[in-house]
């Protein structure tokens, strides 16, 4: 997409010089992505190093409270520890959301505004909570799910079933996709606003977004980190839900 408001210009667009491995396009959301779990991956094992028992690092104790919060985060949402298995899943899922999500703060495109990626996940949850309905019930079970109440309801409950990773997807996207929307305008809006103002004092002075510096970190706070981290605890949260009732059933 292109947005041109009064010679302010707004890009949002795929790069056509794309790398090319073979069959294999290196799109701008997937190298990002691998540098998100490579973030993710050094965390990790910065805060894993040299474990101890006793005289523990802050470094360690932070590793400590962050995995006691991810199976206190579980545990309390399903009832017990019966879905202590999910707390790995859960755990990366959650933060590779916020680390994506976040990572438009530093100038990079956030992956989750391209919907494949929510896609993604949506479809590796809607796998897990089918295999969780075909374990509780057995194969028969889940297709006679299907029926009830009654037969004539099949397609409706099909198409409920098929609208679960796809809500799940586009809300998450939808969300991060209009943050970023959001703040290019609201950077050409004070670019353009900039321009009048100063231009007004200085033909020079109006060639400097001046208006850009420092006002669009107040919209930032809840377009990136609020919104950022709201949205990556509620695609965690259903994931938890909808698996956790699939057991159920």
């Amino acid at each position: 997409m292109d947005f041109d408001v009064s010679g302010a210009r707004i890009f949002f667009q795929v790069p056509t010089n794309i790398p090319v491995l073979g069959d294999f396009v290196i799109s701008e959301t997937l190298l990002i992505s691998w540098l998100v779990m490579l973030v993710i991956t050094l965390l990790c094992i910065f805060l894993t190093r040299g474990l101890k028992v006793e005289g523990i690092s802050k470094r360690q104790a932070l590793a400590e409270l962050l995995v006691e919060t991810a199976n206190n985060f579980v545990r309390n949402n399903t009832g017990g520890n019966r879905f202590d298995k999910l707390i790995p899943f859960v755990s990366a899922l959650f933060v590779t959301s916020v680390v994506s999500n976040l990572i438009s703060l530093i100038g990079l495109r956030s992956p989750t505004a391209d919907l494949s990626t929510e896609a993604a996940w949506a479809i590796v949850v809607f796998v897990m909570i089918t295999a969780t309905k075909i374990k509780t019930g057995g194969l028969g079970g889940y297709l006679k799910g299907f029926t009830t109440p009654i037969a004539v309801m099949t397609p409706f409950n099909v198409l409920s079933e098929l609208a679960t990773p796809v809500s799940m997807a586009c809300r998450h996207f939808g969300n991060i996709l209009s943050g970023v929307v959001i703040n290019g305008l609201i950077y050409a809006g004070l670019a353009v606003a900039s321009k009048a103002l100063f231009g007004l004092i200085n033909s020079t002075l109006a060639q400097i977004p001046i208006l850009d510096i420092g006002i669009p970190a107040f919209t930032s706070i809840y377009f990136d980190w609020f919104s950022g981290v709201m949205q990556a605890f509620i695609f965690t949260m259903l994931t938890i839900m909808y698996i956790a009732n699939a057991a159920e059933e």
